[in-house]
């Protein structure tokens, strides 16, 4: 989810040990194996880590650089905003430090699958049935 509006920007400086991210996949992915994987924004399946390239890092920050990728924690990262970037729109977000898994030099394949359990209804057991002996 990003802006409605889009800002126009020119020079961007991250402050103090702030990670700006930028083109994190919230679309429909390809597995290495060639299947597709659907969108999964906003869905339990959603619920998974993803991959984010760093456009700007504070002065104080000195675990990643600018280019690398960056595998952040579910829900670890601020709401997008989007800015026109020297004629590129970019969907900007901050993320939270403690929060970064792995980190890469190169861009990663995003083929990872959601661990969210989906919640389960018990609607079809009778309580007190002798039927439900195979549950």
């Amino acid at each position: 989810m990003s802006t409605l509006e889009t800002y126009s920007v020119t020079k961007i400086r991250a402050l103090h040990d702030c990670i700006l991210v930028k083109d994190m996949n919230f679309h429909e992915r390809l597995t290495t194996g060639g299947i597709l994987l659907p969108g999964d924004d906003k869905m339990s399946e959603g619920i998974r880590p993803r991959w984010a390239e760093v456009f700007a890092v504070g002065p104080k920050q000195k675990d990643v650089k600018v280019g690398q990728f960056i595998l952040i924690k579910h829900g670890r990262w601020t709401r997008g905003a989007t800015i026109d970037y020297n004629g590129e729109e970019l969907v900007m977000r901050r993320v939270d430090n403690d929060d970064i898994l792995l980190v890469s030099d190169e861009l990663q394949i995003d083929d990872t699958f959601s661990c969210a359990n989906t919640p389960v209804s018990d609607r079809h057991v009778i309580h007190g049935s002798l039927h439900n002996s195979h549950l």
